[in-house]
Protein backbone atom coordinates (compact mmCIF):
# COMPACT_ATOMS: atom_id res chain seq x y z
CA UNK A 1 0.00 0.00 0.00
CA UNK A 2 1.25 3.47 -1.03
CA UNK A 3 0.86 6.44 0.89
CA UNK A 4 -1.72 8.98 -0.55
CA UNK A 5 0.04 12.40 -1.54
CA UNK A 6 -3.17 14.43 -2.58
CA UNK A 7 -5.80 16.13 0.22
CA UNK A 8 -8.88 14.82 0.01
CA UNK A 9 -10.80 17.76 -1.46
CA UNK A 10 -8.95 16.81 -4.43
CA UNK A 11 -10.15 13.33 -4.69
CA UNK A 12 -13.86 13.63 -4.29
CA UNK A 13 -16.12 15.90 -6.55
CA UNK A 14 -17.53 17.30 -3.10
CA UNK A 15 -17.75 20.35 -1.53
CA UNK A 16 -17.12 21.09 2.36
CA UNK A 17 -18.97 20.75 4.44
CA UNK A 18 -19.56 17.16 2.61
CA UNK A 19 -16.38 15.50 2.68
CA UNK A 20 -16.06 13.53 5.37
CA UNK A 21 -13.33 11.76 5.27
CA UNK A 22 -9.58 13.62 6.68
CA UNK A 23 -7.42 12.12 4.54
CA UNK A 24 -6.47 8.58 2.34
CA UNK A 25 -3.58 6.32 4.55
CA UNK A 26 -3.00 4.37 1.69
CA UNK A 27 -3.84 2.60 -1.42
CA UNK A 28 -2.68 0.34 -3.82
CA UNK A 29 -4.66 -0.60 -7.19
CA UNK A 30 -7.29 -2.72 -5.31
CA UNK A 31 -8.09 -1.24 -1.89
CA UNK A 32 -7.78 2.00 -0.02
CA UNK A 33 -7.92 2.86 3.66
CA UNK A 34 -8.85 5.94 4.90
CA UNK A 35 -9.92 7.68 8.35
CA UNK A 36 -12.48 10.34 9.50
CA UNK A 37 -13.31 11.74 12.69
CA UNK A 38 -16.38 12.97 14.19
CA UNK A 39 -15.59 16.28 15.01
CA UNK A 40 -17.22 19.85 15.58
CA UNK A 41 -18.86 20.73 12.54
CA UNK A 42 -19.54 17.52 11.31
CA UNK A 43 -22.74 18.10 9.03
CA UNK A 44 -24.40 15.07 10.51
CA UNK A 45 -23.30 15.19 14.38
CA UNK A 46 -26.74 15.77 16.46
CA UNK A 47 -25.09 16.81 19.80
CA UNK A 48 -22.62 14.21 20.66
CA UNK A 49 -23.44 11.61 18.11
CA UNK A 50 -23.87 10.64 14.26
CA UNK A 51 -26.20 7.58 13.46
CA UNK A 52 -24.30 4.57 12.25
CA UNK A 53 -26.13 4.72 9.13
CA UNK A 54 -23.83 7.57 7.98
CA UNK A 55 -21.41 4.91 8.05
CA UNK A 56 -22.77 4.11 4.63
CA UNK A 57 -21.60 7.96 2.85
CA UNK A 58 -17.94 7.70 4.85
CA UNK A 59 -18.13 4.04 2.60
CA UNK A 60 -19.08 5.87 -0.33
CA UNK A 61 -16.45 8.51 0.28
CA UNK A 62 -13.71 5.91 0.36
CA UNK A 63 -14.71 4.07 -3.00
CA UNK A 64 -14.91 7.71 -4.23
CA UNK A 65 -11.27 8.73 -3.06
CA UNK A 66 -10.33 5.24 -4.73
CA UNK A 67 -12.07 6.41 -8.07
CA UNK A 68 -10.60 9.85 -8.19
CA UNK A 69 -7.05 8.37 -6.82
CA UNK A 70 -7.59 5.84 -10.31
CA UNK A 71 -8.62 9.63 -12.25
CA UNK A 72 -5.77 11.49 -10.57
CA UNK A 73 -3.25 8.45 -11.75
CA UNK A 74 -4.45 7.89 -15.35
CA UNK A 75 -3.97 11.84 -15.96
CA UNK A 76 -7.96 12.10 -15.97
CA UNK A 77 -10.16 14.78 -13.98
CA UNK A 78 -11.92 13.43 -10.85
CA UNK A 79 -15.43 13.27 -11.93
CA UNK A 80 -18.94 12.23 -10.12
CA UNK A 81 -20.03 8.98 -9.50
CA UNK A 82 -23.42 7.20 -8.30
CA UNK A 83 -23.93 4.99 -5.46
CA UNK A 84 -26.33 2.19 -6.42
CA UNK A 85 -26.88 0.44 -3.64
CA UNK A 86 -25.95 -1.75 -0.49
CA UNK A 87 -25.75 -5.02 0.19
CA UNK A 88 -25.77 -6.77 3.51
CA UNK A 89 -24.84 -3.37 6.02
CA UNK A 90 -24.33 -4.41 9.62
CA UNK A 91 -23.59 -1.72 12.44
CA UNK A 92 -22.64 -3.23 15.87
CA UNK A 93 -23.13 0.25 17.04
CA UNK A 94 -26.33 2.27 16.67
CA UNK A 95 -24.07 5.89 16.63
CA UNK A 96 -20.66 7.09 16.30
CA UNK A 97 -19.21 9.69 19.13
CA UNK A 98 -17.76 13.00 18.65
CA UNK A 99 -14.35 12.46 19.07
CA UNK A 100 -14.22 8.93 17.71
CA UNK A 101 -11.54 7.99 14.94
CA UNK A 102 -12.66 5.84 12.00
CA UNK A 103 -10.95 3.59 9.99
CA UNK A 104 -12.45 3.27 6.67
CA UNK A 105 -11.13 0.31 4.39
CA UNK A 106 -12.92 -0.15 0.62
CA UNK A 107 -11.85 -3.32 -1.47
CA UNK A 108 -12.48 -3.71 -5.06
CA UNK A 109 -14.69 -6.58 -5.84
CA UNK A 110 -15.43 -6.19 -9.25
CA UNK A 111 -14.70 -3.16 -11.49
CA UNK A 112 -15.55 -2.23 -14.98
CA UNK A 113 -15.17 1.13 -17.02
CA UNK A 114 -18.35 2.31 -15.72
CA UNK A 115 -19.34 -0.19 -12.24
CA UNK A 116 -17.46 -0.89 -9.54
CA UNK A 117 -18.49 -3.47 -6.29
CA UNK A 118 -16.79 -2.57 -2.98
CA UNK A 119 -16.60 -4.97 -0.06
CA UNK A 120 -16.25 -1.62 2.80
CA UNK A 121 -15.51 -1.91 6.70
CA UNK A 122 -15.25 0.53 9.25
CA UNK A 123 -12.97 0.06 12.73
CA UNK A 124 -13.21 1.71 15.37
CA UNK A 125 -10.05 1.28 18.29
CA UNK A 126 -9.52 -1.20 16.07
CA UNK A 127 -13.15 -3.55 16.46
CA UNK A 128 -15.16 -3.70 12.54
CA UNK A 129 -18.32 -1.47 13.87
CA UNK A 130 -19.85 -1.42 10.17
CA UNK A 131 -19.41 -3.56 7.03
CA UNK A 132 -21.93 -3.39 3.65
CA UNK A 133 -20.71 -4.13 -0.39
CA UNK A 134 -21.57 -1.38 -1.89
CA UNK A 135 -22.28 -0.61 -5.74
CA UNK A 136 -21.26 2.45 -7.95
CA UNK A 137 -21.53 3.42 -11.25
CA UNK A 138 -19.26 6.24 -12.76
CA UNK A 139 -20.71 7.17 -15.87
CA UNK A 140 -17.94 8.04 -18.89
CA UNK A 141 -19.65 10.67 -20.20
CA UNK A 142 -21.74 13.45 -18.21
CA UNK A 143 -22.20 16.73 -19.61
CA UNK A 144 -19.46 18.84 -19.15
CA UNK A 145 -17.49 16.29 -16.99
CA UNK A 146 -14.84 14.02 -18.14
CA UNK A 147 -13.66 10.50 -16.54
CA UNK A 148 -14.35 7.22 -15.39
CA UNK A 149 -14.29 4.34 -12.40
Amino acid sequence: MKPCPWPMTLLLPHAPPMVLLDEVVSYDDDRLAAVATIADGHPFLDGEKVPAHVGIELMAQTCGAYAGIQALVAGNPVSPGFLLGTRGFTSRTSHFRRGDRLEIAAVVVFRDAEMASFDCEIRLDGAVVAEARLNLHQPKRMPGVQGGV
